[in-house]
């Protein structure tokens, strides 16, 4: 007996903001009537924390404590147990995306160390003398709205200043005997404050260098911090590197930064006693003895 257990949403997107309703359907397919001890479906948002290998036996006791932090959970029985028609059985819900034990529910991110996810689960539960239990899960993301108290978070707002709203300046200079030579190149960062819906930009001018330039590359790493009473661990990753120039470029000449931040793999800087989520971008001049000069920037990312 074949049977199909979907959930399909009623946005495509699937992505919501705190206090929206969640609607779809649950579709079951099968080709005979199908009995069951119950419908269940539920949702669920966690943030999931590890520490990489390294750390492990630093930390083997605070490696033993880290656990999900539970954001929402909710259940609801869209059928009791009985018997459904051969065909296709399609049954709607709707659940409140509301947070519980005033939890914040901070924007979906995928990460190396840690994770926050929100799912749809429904199975078809069914005794072991009738069959085996199926199920079907669903992630649909969450993003800041402008209702949603995470970006008024006060500390959030604490990292932030005046000054880091305004264009960034940096100068990369190495001397003669060095192992880039005589390099000069200078720039500017737009701002290290950043909207996650807009792209990061700036610039960089190759003045002089020695050696010639093989690439100009710009670098986005995420800085995940997780720990507690034990003590914290803190790694760092590459999500992506875009190459802006390649080749011996110009001298003189101005190339753009420009960088749009990964869904999934970027979100707004979260700051909690449990865990944060930070970013840096660099910015990398790589010359044809394979040595390179780089320029690092701490950026915060903002929904808003």
């Amino acid at each position: 007996m074949v049977v199909v257990v979907d959930i399909r949403l009623n946005r495509y997107s699937k992505v919501y903001n705190e206090q929206e309703p969640i609607r779809g359907t649950v579709i079951i397919s099968s080709k005979t009537d199908l009995r069951h001890d119950g419908i269940i479906l539920s949702m669920d948002g966690h943030v999931n924390l590890q520490l990489s290998s390294k750390t492990v036996g630093i930390f083997e006791a605070f490696y033993q404590s880290v656990k999900p932090i539970q954001l929402l959970s909710y259940q609801i029985e869209l059928g009791k147990s009985g018997k459904l028609t051969a065909g296709i059985t399609e049954l709607p819900f709707e659940f409140p995306l509301r947070s519980r034990n005033n939890r914040v529910l901070y924007e979906t991110y995928h990460g190396v160390f840690i994770n926050v996810q929100y799912s749809l689960k429904c199975e078809v539960k069914r005794s072991f003398l009738i069959g085996t239990s199926m199920s079907k899960s669903l992630e649909f993301i969450v993003e800041y709205g402008n209702n949603s108290a995470a970006p008024s978070n006060p500390s959030l707002t604490e990292l932030i200043t005046p000054a880091e709203m305004k264009r960034i300046d940096f100068e990369m200079v190495s001397e003669a005997g060095s192992k880039l030579g005589v390099f000069k190149a200078h720039g500017h960062i737009d701002s290290v404050v950043c909207p996650i819906t807009k792209p990061f930009t700036g610039e960089i001018i190759i003045e002089k260098s020695e050696y010639p330039v093989k690439s100009v590359e710009l670098q986005l790493v995420r800085v995940e911090t997780t720990g507690c009473a034990e003590g914290y661990a803190k790694d760092a990753s590459e999500i992506q590197t875009i190459q802006i120039g390649e080749g011996n470029v110009c001298r003189g000449l101005p190339i753009p930064i420009f960088m749009i931040f990964p869904r999934l793999f970027s979100c707004p800087t979260v700051c909690t006693t449990n865990f944060k989520i930070e970013f840096e971008a660099n910015v990398v001049v790589i010359l044809t003895n394979d040595f390179f000069k780089s320029e690092n920037f701490p950026i915060k990312i903002t929904r808003f």
